[in-house]
């Protein structure tokens, strides 16, 4: 006789958890992870430190990105059943290299070295952390999330390279065309051409340098000497300790005009902000002065006393820009130039370099003090002066006539002309460097006859 079995009873199985509870915490965690890194990082640079040198930019920046990966890894650990270890490795060596920075302090120089280092590592620190990503985190649980910072790693290892290796090469195929001077703790660069007297200074605006004359010297240089310099953290000069406002500029060109033994006294050319920190030499040192053009100079009468010091810190969100162009977002910004070559390419290599966006952010710092210290020139007496004012500077600023009218008064033997080109196509442009080197030549032919400017 067969005995019949019964069926073994199975206990229930516990209701398996819905997706939204699987993946709800991780995807929470990562936003506010990512969120979190990405603020602390804002504040950091923007608030806390806004302002600072890059080194130390770069470095708190990558501490607050640290922030954010250790709290994803923390987080993920004790709140969820996704457990994600890996961003320790990130929160890591970003922490150690931003502290590093922050202890070591590098300047231009030691940066640029790194150059040849952290982009390969951060690369394949990319690489990995995106294998990562796909092996501990279930499909649907945020890989979405956390792919797109991978990948913009991994483009800020690609154009960090790129700038590393553009830098190279611009040093190599642009080398120093005058001589570097000691001035005192730092080099500037000064290259003159020509013979005879008076020697022209030439003083370049916000964001030129030497090479911007490169229209104007060849045309002055034929009938007297002529001389372009870099101020410091411009071109070929080194950069200085500190900001400099107009005076300081001021005695490192009379220093430098000293050293290289370039005989005064000198007629001063200054385009645009330029013009102003001709004037404060003009005001600093009367005797080294023997004419002045003035090419649509900026109108420094519009600082107030209060002005009177060069902010210790460039503005923050301008101080960012040479961290940013470390990762060769500088070589993506449209420039063109119609100055001849070599000089256009000059022009170019330093215009997308991080010490061209750090210079602009100094000298923007250094400009209501510059402005302030230019007013301190009240007269030139009879001495020759030319103020060229552009036509499309005329057309866009309220009120840049009469500003521009009050510099030509400076001077009982001034005179105040008009040219009908742009701001930049006064140096640029072949025909509105033409206008400006006339301009220089009256000025120049005056102090040698000592006879009156033609006024128009």
């Amino acid at each position: 006789m067969t005995t019949a079995t019964q069926p073994t009873q199975r206990p229930p199985l516990p209701a398996r958890p819905g997706r939204n509870d699987h993946t709800g915490p991780i995807r929470r965690i990562i936003v506010g992870s990512l969120a979190a890194g990405l603020v602390a990082a804002a504040v950091l640079t923007l608030v806390v430190f806004g302002g600072a040198d890059e080194y130390v930019i770069t470095g708190t920046a990558l501490l607050g990105f640290a922030l954010g990966w250790a709290m994803l890894a923390v987080l993920s650990v004790q709140m969820t059943d996704q457990p994600q270890r890996w961003p320790f490795v990130p929160a890591a060596g970003m922490a150690a290299t931003g502290l590093g920075l922050l202890v070591l302090a590098p300047g231009d120089a030691g940066l640029t070295s790194a150059g040849w280092v952290w982009p390969a590592v951060l690369l394949v620190l990319a690489v990995w952390m995106g294998s990562q990503v796909r092996r501990c985190l279930a499909a649907g649980s945020g890989r979405w999330l956390l792919y797109p910072v991978v990948a913009a790693l991994a483009a800020a290892a690609v154009g960090g390279a790129f700038e590393t290796v553009a830098l190279a090469s611009d040093e190599r195929s642009y080398p120093i065309p005058g001589q570097l001077y000691d001035v005192g703790g730092h080099r500037l660069h000064l290259d003159c051409t020509g013979s005879g007297g008076p020697t022209v200074i030439l003083l370049s605006g916000l964001g030129e340098f030497s090479p911007s004359w490169a229209h104007i010297a060849p045309a002055v240089a034929g009938t007297t000497r002529v001389c372009a310099y870099d101020r410091a953290g411009q071109g070929w000069s080194d950069d200085a300790p500190q900001i400099q406002d107009g005076v300081q500029a001021a005695s490192d060109l009379n220093t430098l005009l000293d050293r290289a033994g370039e005989d005064g006294p000198y007629v001063l050319v200054g385009h645009s902000i330029g013009g102003s920190y001709a004037m404060t030499y003009a005001a600093r040192y009367p005797e080294q002065v023997a004419g002045l053009v003035l090419l649509d100079a900026s109108d420094p009468y519009e600082a107030t006393p209060a002005d009177g010091a060069a902010e210790p810190n460039a503005p923050a969100l301008l101080a960012v820009t040479p961290s940013l162009a470390r990762l060769g977002i500088g070589q993506l910004v449209p420039s063109s130039s119609d100055l001849p070559e070599p000089a256009a390419g000059q022009f170019q290599a330093f215009a997308h370099s991080p010490r061209s966006w750090r210079n602009g952010a100094e000298e923007s710092a250094a400009m209501p003090a510059l402005f302030s210290q230019a007013q301190a020139l009240t007269t030139l007496g009879s001495t020759p002066l030319v103020v060229l004012t552009a036509s499309e500077s005329v057309q866009i600023i309220n009120g840049w006539t009469a500003a521009q009218a009050r510099m030509a008064a400076l001077s009982t033997n001034g005179s105040h002309l008009a040219a009908d080109t742009t701001h930049v196509g006064l140096l640029a442009d072949e025909e509105g460097a033409g206008i400006s080197a006339d301009a220089i030549h009256d000025v120049v032919e005056a102090v040698l006859t000592g006879s009156p400017l033609q006024t128009p």
